[in-house]
Parts: C-alpha cells; sequence; structure tokens
C-alpha cells in the first residue's frame, strides 16, 4: 500500500513528539487509511474528520494537558483536524461524554486501545526510538486488513455500536467491507 506523497513526512525529532516520544496515531484515521486504498477510492488526509494522536501521562489528567498536545501537533503540522487524548485521563471524562459505567483508569496505552469501539479501529502506531513503527494491535489485525468491521464488546454496547454503523455506514463508504454485528464467541479477551 503506498501511501500519498502529502502525508509522507520525515519523522519528528523527539523534541516534536508531544509526550517524550510515546504518541501514536491511532483509530479511525488509520481504519480510513487502510481500508480506503484496500475497500475504497483511495485515501486523502485532508478529508478525515479527524486525526487522533493518544499519549499517556499519568501525571497530568487534565483536559488542558490534551490541549496543549493538540496545540502542538497544530504548530507541527497546521491544516490538519488533531485531536489529542492522555489516555490515562479517559477514566475522567469517558462517562459524561459517552454515558455508560465507570470506566476504570488505564495503566498503558495498549490497555486503553484494547477498549476502542471496533477490533478494526483498536489498533495504534508510534515511531520507536530508532524512527521504526511500532504497532499496538491488542486484538490483532486481521479485522483491519481483511476489512471486517465488529464492535469491540469491551466498552461498547450493541446499541452504541449500531449507532456508530449507522452514523459510519461503512459498507457505503468502502465496497467490499464486511459488516459483523458480533464478535465470533471466543473473539473477546483475544
Amino acid at each position: 500500500m503506498s501511501v500519498p506523497s502529502h502525508s509522507r513526512r520525515t519523522p519528528p525529532s523527539k523534541k516534536d513528539r508531544i509526550n517524550d516520544g510515546h504518541d501514536t496515531a491511532s483509530a479511525a484515521h488509520l481504519r480510513d487509511l487502510v481500508w480506503g486504498h484496500r475497500y475504497g477510492h483511495g485515501f486523502d488526509l485532508r478529508a478525515v474528520r479527524d486525526v487522533d494522536v493518544t499519549f499517556f501521562d499519568p501525571a497530568d489528567l487534565s483536559r488542558d494537558n490534551d490541549q496543549r498536545a493538540t496545540v502542538r501537533l497544530a504548530a507541527l503540522e497546521p491544516g490538519l483536524p488533531w485531536e489529542a487524548k492522555n489516555q490515562a485521563a479517559v477514566h475522567t471524562w469517558y462517562p459524561q461524554r459517552f454515558g455508560g459505567p465507570p470506566v476504570p483508569p488505564f495503566r498503558s496505552i495498549a490497555e486503553a486501545v484494547a477498549t476502542w469501539p471496533e477490533y478494526a479501529t483498536a489498533v495504534a502506531i508510534h515511531l520507536d526510538p530508532d524512527n521504526h513503527i511500532a504497532v499496538c494491535a491488542p486484538h490483532g489485525l486481521d479485522d483491519l486488513l481483511d476489512g471486517v468491521w465488529r464492535r469491540n464488546p469491551a466498552r461498547v454496547s450493541e446499541q452504541a455500536s449500531q449507532q456508530r454503523l449507522a452514523r459510519h455506514q461503512p459498507a457505503q463508504r468502502w465496497p467490499g467491507l464486511r459488516v459483523i454485528t458480533g464478535p465470533p464467541a471466543g473473539r473477546e479477551g483475544r
């Protein structure tokens, strides 16, 4: 899969990373990139709704920390809809924003990624200290690479998943994609 030239950049230096080099590109725009090339009409970074960047900073759980990280990203690459979120702070705001029961504090990025809404979006990447891409995919990459939209029951109810399905309309956006409305037996905790 090739990446459009406008999205190939020199890897950021350590000083340009938002959280000591442990920030990750994650979720929907990675799915959009892969599925756009495999099942759709390509990928245009300028057309994404938001570019999720996650980081883990248990020392500062404030929303200001997210905002500072978002501003820093915008300064590095203006014009993109950046959205930085400290995964160490999710438990402080998630139930109020999305409903549902309280969320326990996460101990790592990987623990947070494992709860994201669909298995295909429960993926994050970052550059390691040698500027190699490292992948965090607690449920594997099968659904992302095979074009499967499937609810991750770790945090998303069936009702919320149906609402997401109606809002995102994945089968219309990416012909050939398979939508599975429930995980097969034994999928949880994989």
